[in-house]
C-alpha cells in the first residue's frame, strides 16, 4: 500500500473526531424521515380508505428500495467514496421529499408511493456508507459502542419525528373532510396537500446537509475493499454474516411493523381509546424509550458481553409483546410502548457482531446488511394481513417470533 492510500484509510484523531461528529448528523437525518413513513401510514388509510394491508403498502415501498438499492450502493461507495455517496444520497433524499408535492396535487396513492420509494433509495446509500463508517473510524474494540452511539441519535430523531408527524401530518386527525360541499376525490386532495409543507423542508435540509458531506469528503478513510476479487457469495459463507443478515431482517421487520400498528393499536377502545394525534404523539415514547436505551447501551456495551446483551433485550421485547397483546388498557399501552427500549441496542449490536471479521470488506458486508432490512418491507405487510383476518393484538405474534430468532442469534455470536 502507498503511502497516500494508506493516510487516507487512517485519518488524523481530529478528521476522525469530526467524521464521527457528522455522521451522528447523517444518523439523526435518515432516522428522522425514515420515522416519518410511521405518521403516514394511518394518513394514508384514512386518505384513500385503505385496509391494514393495503396502508403497509407505504412500508412495503420504503423498505423495498432497501433490497434493490443496498448492493449497487455498496459498490457506488467502494468506487466513489464513503461521504461523497453520502452526499448523492441525501441529495436523492431531498428528491423524494421534493415529490410529494406532485403526489398531493394529484391526490394519488400510488404517486405517494413513487415517493416514499425515491426518498427510500437515498436513505439506503446513506445507511450503507453511515454503518460501516461509523464501525471503522475509531478504536476497532468500541465498534459496538461508537455504532450504537450513533444509533442514539438516530433514535433522538425518531423520537422527534412522531411529533412533528402529529403536529404537521395527522393534526386534522388523519382524513377528516375539509368542507362538506367538497367530494371525496377533493377532500383527499386538500387533506393529503398537509404534507406537502413538512415533506418541503426537510427536502431543503437534507439538501444543505448534502452540501456539508461534500465540502468534507476527504475527511473520510478509502472505501476501496482490499479484498478487490471477493464476492458476496463468499462473505455469506461465513455464519456469523450469514446469520447477521437473518437477524436484521427480523429485527428491522419487528421494530418496523410496530411502529406502524402503534398509533391504530392505542386509538383501540381497548386500549387508550384516544384521538389519532394524540397517539401520533405517543409513538415519539416509543422511539424516545430507544434513544434512552442506546445511549445507556453505549455505556454497557464496552464492559458487557455484546451477544448476551442482545439475547437479554431480545428475550425482553418478546415478552413485553406477549403482555401486550394478552392485557388491555394502560398495561397493554405500555407494554408495547417498552418495546423501545428494549429495541435499542438490537440494530448496533447486530451489524457490528455481524461484522466481526469482514473488516477488509466493510461496504460489501454493510450492502448485504442493509439488504436484509427489507424485513421492514416483508414483515409489516405479513402483520398487517394478520389484523386484517384476526386483529391487532393477534397480529403481535409475529414480532415475537421475530425477536426469539434475534435472541438466538445473541447467544450464538457470543459462543462463537
Amino acid at each position: 500500500m502507498n503511502v497516500t492510500s494508506a493516510s487516507a484509510s487512517a485519518p488524523s484523531s481530529l478528521s476522525g473526531r469530526r467524521i464521527i461528529a457528522l455522521v451522528m448528523m447523517l444518523f439523526f437525518a435518515f432516522g428522522f424521515c425514515t420515522v416519518l413513513v410511521d405518521t403516514l401510514v394511518p394518513k394514508l388509510k384514512g386518505l384513500f380508505a385503505l385496509n391494514y394491508a393495503e396502508a403497509m403498502l407505504t412500508q412495503f415501498c420504503f423498505f423495498g428500495a432497501y433490497f434493490i438499492v443496498s448492493l449497487p450502493a455498496a459498490r457506488l461507495i467502494r468506487q466513489l467514496g464513503y461521504l461523497e455517496s453520502v452526499t448523492m444520497g441525501l441529495v436523492i433524499m431531498a428528491a423524494g421529499c421534493l415529490a410529494f408535492t406532485p403526489a398531493a396535487e394529484h391526490g394519488s396513492y400510488p404517486a405517494f408511493l413513487a415517493a416514499l420509494f425515491v426518498l427510500a433509495t437515498g436513505v439506503t446509500i446513506v445507511q450503507v456508507a453511515a454503518n460501516p463508517l461509523a464501525a471503522r473510524v475509531g478504536d476497532p474494540r468500541h465498534a459496538h459502542s461508537r455504532l450504537t452511539l450513533a444509533q442514539a441519535f438516530n433514535s433522538l430523531a425518531t423520537a422527534i419525528g412522531p411529533l412533528f408527524g402529529a403536529a404537521f401530518i395527522l393534526s386534522d386527525e388523519g382524513a377528516a373532510p375539509i368542507a362538506s360541499g367538497l367530494s371525496a376525490a377533493a377532500q383527499r386532495l386538500e387533506a393529503g396537500r398537509s404534507v406537502q409543507l413538512p415533506f418541503l423542508m426537510i427536502g431543503l435540509t437534507l439538501g444543505l446537509l448534502a452540501a456539508i458531506c461534500w465540502a468534507c469528503r476527504r475527511w473520510a478513510p478509502a472505501s476501496n475493499d482490499e479484498a478487490q476479487g471477493g464476492s458476496y457469495l463468499a462473505l455469506l459463507r461465513r455464519p456469523r454474516l450469514m446469520l447477521g443478515v437473518l437477524g436484521i431482517f427480523l429485527y428491522v421487520g419487528a421494530e418496523v411493523a410496530i411502529g406502524s400498528m402503534l398509533v391504530n393499536y392505542l386509538v383501540q377502545a381497548s386500549v387508550l381509546g384516544t384521538s389519532i394525534s394524540t397517539a401520533g404523539s405517543l409513538v415519539s415514547v416509543y422511539w424516545g424509550l430507544a434513544m434512552v436505551g442506546r445511549f445507556i447501551g453505549a455505556g454497557l456495551l464496552k464492559r458487557g458481553r455484546p451477544g448476551l446483551l442482545l439475547a437479554g433485550c431480545a428475550t425482553a421485547a418478546g415478552v413485553l409483546a406477549m403482555i401486550s397483546l394478552s392485557t388491555t388498557g394502560y398495561v397493554a399501552a405500555a407494554s408495547i410502548l417498552a418495546i423501545g427500549l428494549c429495541n435499542s441496542i438490537m440494530f448496533p449490536t447486530i451489524f457490528t457482531l455481524a461484522l466481526e471479521g469482514s473488516a477488509e470488506q466493510a461496504p460489501r458486508a454493510s450492502g448485504l446488511l442493509c439488504l436484509a432490512i427489507v424485513g421492514g418491507a416483508i414483515i409489516p405487510v405479513i402483520v398487517g394481513a394478520v389484523a386484517d383476518h384476526s386483529s391487532l393484538a393477534t397480529a403481535l405474534w409475529v414480532p415475537v417470533l421475530c425477536y426469539a430468532g434475534i435472541g438466538a442469534y445473541g447467544i450464538y455470536a457470543s459462543k462463537s
